[in-house]
């Protein structure tokens, strides 16, 4: 008796030390509401309880009390078929959305995509962190049994750990500070309805974080959404915008020595080629770096007006196609999928949003549903990888095309195209990037490059 006694006073002792609080007590729900959906919460054997309930919303059983920066853990058993989420930072109000919650989401599922411990921005922003680039993470998540989470969101920097095995690592300034809340996900299947979802252990800590704070893993890879800044581990790697948010430095018109003088837009940290019409580089022209580049990887935030098109092209050689027109070099295509004709032109799809341009169909190859675009009006990231003539498309964080430039299937896919009769098209050693002014209005910033 007096051993247990004792060890209960040395726990009690690093609890405190440690400065964690007990979020739920496992005895009532007194500092939490339920908002936006019916679905039944209760509590059973110090755990809580959520049961998928048919023609519902998503419910929230939500924190009354607003955190900051914070480190949460807790214990979660979800059944099979079902998908929930822990809300942190996040908001309801009337005024928006007549009270939806949204803000950030740490994702629990059970299906094959495997993204239990990634990062959603549920009504918002949709999926900041995926675990598309995060192999081991995607198998931290144990279906069938218990899984212990934490969540550390510390001023900008968001992470996760599934099992002690780090999922997420995002840099996000949106939400500073709002509720904890636990989801029950709606569900459309009725073969789903009472199912449950249960936490247990659920504590905070919200002083001395940075004591507690766990070592990030370096195979973990980083994605920052913060404007016009470099984290400290972009640069320990090798990054370096590629344009400075303010000035045109680096840059010149595609067919000419120095920057447009219309047709391109500065303003408030975004470089916007604004509209004429639809008619391809009549009005400022094609952009491109006056640097060249070889094996790199680049991240570009677009935002794209109703029915716009534009592109961002690579290995571009602006001494082709001096005439009217776009120049020359392999394109991400930027599109409206649902509003401009070019997505039903082609091939097969291979004009639609996140496509090599004429050659390659985007698609997830994710295992997920859709392409994963945010939409018009909406900022989305292209992401292009090149290595080895080894090339990558990227949408959101999500794969979509995948080739080698230098294979004999690239070679036939480019003999098939319009693209036939430029020679080496695409396997030049080096080339410039490009951003397309093809008359419609589209945004750009946070352009940034490594070099491999």
């Amino acid at each position: 008796m007096l051993f247990i006694f004792t060890l209960f006073l040395a726990i009690a002792t690093i609890s405190a030390q440690d400065n964690w609080e007990v979020l739920f007590d496992g005895k009532d729900l007194k500092n939490f509401e339920q908002l936006n959906g019916s679905a039944k919460y209760e509590i059973k054997n110090n755990e809580l309880i959520g049961t998928s309930k048919l023609g519902t919303p998503n419910s929230f059983m939500a924190t009354t009390e607003k955190y900051g920066d914070f480190i949460l853990e807790f214990e979660v058993f979800l059944e099979n078929g079902l998908n929930s989420g822990v809300q942190f930072r996040s908001i309801s109000t009337p005024s928006i959305m007549n009270g939806r919650v949204h803000g950030y989401q740490c994702e629990i599922e059970t299906s094959s995509r495997k993204w239990s411990g990634g990062i959603y921005d549920e009504a918002r922003n949709g999926w900041l962190y995926p675990l598309t680039r995060n192999t081991k993470g995607q198998n931290a998540f144990v279906p069938g049994e218990w899984n212990h989470y934490r969540i550390e969101a510390i001023g900008s920097k968001i992470r996760t750990w599934v099992n002690t095995i780090q999922c997420a690592n995002l840099l996000d300034a949106t939400t500073a500070e709002g509720f904890i809340a636990f989801q029950v996900h709606s569900i459309h299947n009725e073969n789903l309805e009472g199912k449950t979802v249960r936490w247990r252990n659920i504590n905070i800590q919200t002083v001395d974080l940075e004591k507690s704070m766990k070592t990030v893993n370096v195979d973990v890879p980083e994605i920052s959404y913060l404007d016009n800044q470099l984290t400290d581990n972009e640069v320990r790697t090798g990054w370096r915008f590629l344009w400075d948010g303010k000035s045109t430095a680096g840059w010149r018109g595609a067919k000419m020595d120095d920057f447009p003088d219309n047709g391109w837009e500065i303003k408030d940290g975004m470089l916007t080629v604004l509209s004429s019409e639809g008619t391809e580089s009549a009005n400022g022209g094609d952009i491109v770096t006056t640097d060249l580049f070889a094996d790199f990887e680049l991240s570009v935030d677009f935002k794209i007006t109703e029915g716009a098109n534009s592109g961002i092209k690579y290995f571009v050689d602006s001494e082709l196609n001096k005439g009217e027109g776009s120049a020359i070099g392999l394109e991400f295509q930027v599109l409206d999928d649902q509003k401009h004709p070019d997505a039903k032109m082609g091939k097969n799809g291979n004009r639609t949003v996140g496509s090599l341009y004429d050659l390659i169909r985007a698609e997830n190859t994710n295992n997920s549903r859709g392409k994963n675009f945010k939409g018009v009006g909406k900022w989305n990231n292209a992401r292009i990888v090149v290595k080895d003539g080894h090339v990558e498309h990227w949408l959101n964080q999500v794969k979509v095309v995948e080739f080698d430039r230098f294979s004999q299937m690239f070679k036939a896919l480019v003999e098939k195209s319009k693209y036939e009769k430029w020679e080496n098209f695409g396997r030049l050693s080096q080339g410039l990037i490009l951003l397309q002014d093809h008359g419609d209005e589209v945004s750009f910033k946070n352009i940034k490059v490594r070099e491999f």
